[in-house]
Order: C-alpha cells, then sequence, then structure tokens
C-alpha cells in the first residue's frame, strides 16, 4: 500500500487532511506532519523523517506538500532518509489530493496510479 505524508506549515492543517481523507479511507496509511515541533507555524525536517518512515513501504510514499519551503524540507528529509526509494512529492491540492489518494490506495493501487490520480486532481472541478 502507498502511504501517503501531508506536509503543511499548519499542524491543523495537516492533522486536518488526515481526519478527512481517513473517514473516507480509513485503511489508508495516511499520516501528518504539519508545523514545527513545538507547535509552531513552518516545516520540521524531523517530523517530516518521521512521518515518511510511518508509511514506508516498497510500494512507496507520496508527500503532498502546501508552499515551497514544504518541498524543500521534504527533499532533505528524504536525502536523509536510509530507506529513501520510491518516495514522491507531488504537486497537487492537498485536501483533494489526500481523499482522492487514499481512496486509491486504500484499494491497492501502485504508486503509478497515484501518480495519474494526483495529475487528474489538479483538473478537478467542483461545480
Amino acid at each position: 500500500m502507498v502511504g501517503i505524508v501531508i506536509v503543511s506549515h499548519s499542524q491543523k492543517i495537516a492533522e486536518g487532511a488526515v481526519d478527512l481523507a481517513s473517514q473516507m479511507a480509513p485503511d489508508a496509511k495516511l499520516v501528518a506532519a504539519g508545523g514545527m515541533e513545538d507547535g509552531g507555524i513552518g516545516t520540521d525536517i524531523n517530523k517530516i523523517m518521521a512521518a515518511i518512515e510511518s508509511v514506508y513501504s516498497k510500494d512507496g510514499v507520496v508527500i503532498l506538500v502546501d508552499l515551497g519551503s514544504a518541498v524543500m524540507s521534504s527533499e532533505m528529509a528524504i536525502e536523509m532518509l536510509p530507506e529513501n526509494e520510491n518516495i514522491k512529492i507531488i504537486d497537487a491540492p492537498i485536501i483533494e489530493s489526500s481523499i482522492f489518494g487514499a481512496v486509491e490506495s486504500a484499494i491497492g493501487a501502485s504508486m503509478e496510479r497515484m501518480l495519474e490520480v494526483f495529475e487528474e486532481v489538479k483538473a478537478y472541478k467542483k461545480f
């Protein structure tokens, strides 16, 4: 099962995305890595590393990010991990991607299929 990590500058946003997606796909491996260790706004490499490790498998991990420095922190976290193959940072909306990704992951979608879904989410129209 492909794991999903939500990296946001806000702990509440990351946890909210995980909570919402978990309602749709309770069996998905989904974890929040938001905010700093002290609860402040920002991104924390150690939190991101721990989150990746908690959902890592040979199937891979996708990381959904909110802003540019979340990308940089995620890249640094990946580089520091001993097991860092098949980990992808995704450029797609966090909420929609976490929901659609969690559902796909829970039904056993491959990393390739997950990447297709995230591309589709970029064009998703709400109405």
